[in-house]
């Protein structure tokens, strides 16, 4: 059975730096559509970064364009996100998915993947 397993989250002083990891198991997601959502208390989980298509291209929200990078290390089945310069609006928990439709021509873009983590907590304190 496929799974998907976040680490890395924690607390952090805003202007910091955290980098969360998505370690797979039970089959590989090479190829696959990938990518980080995030739910903060009281709103909708929403779409953070995703690596998406043949060629792996990358698609990053507004309130994280310029901050977080998305990558994937196809050796070890590992998603990283690197997230920096944080701010206390991107306290939320952080999930890892995999697999799935990624609708780029969408507005705005939507990801609907088949495959979840459990959630690893970011606090940004300010």
């Amino acid at each position: 059975q496929r799974q998907l397993v976040e680490s890395g989250g924690g607390s952090v002083q805003a202007g910091g730096s955290l980098r969360l990891a998505c370690r797979t198991s039970g089959g590989s997601f090479r190829g696959n559509n990938m990518g980080w959502f995030r739910q903060a208390p009281g709103k909708e989980r929403e779409l953070v970064a995703a690596l998406y298509g043949i060629k792996g291209e990358t698609y990053y929200s507004p309130p994280v364009r310029g901050r977080f990078a998305i990558s994937r290390d196809n050796v070890n089945d590992t998603l990283y996100i690197q997230m920096n310069e944080l701010r206390p609006e991107d306290t939320a928990v952080y999930y890892c998915a995999a697999g799935g439709q990624y609708f780029n021509m969408d507005r705005p873009v939507r990801y609907e993947p088949n495959y979840w983590g459990q959630g690893t907590q970011v606090t940004v304190s300010s």
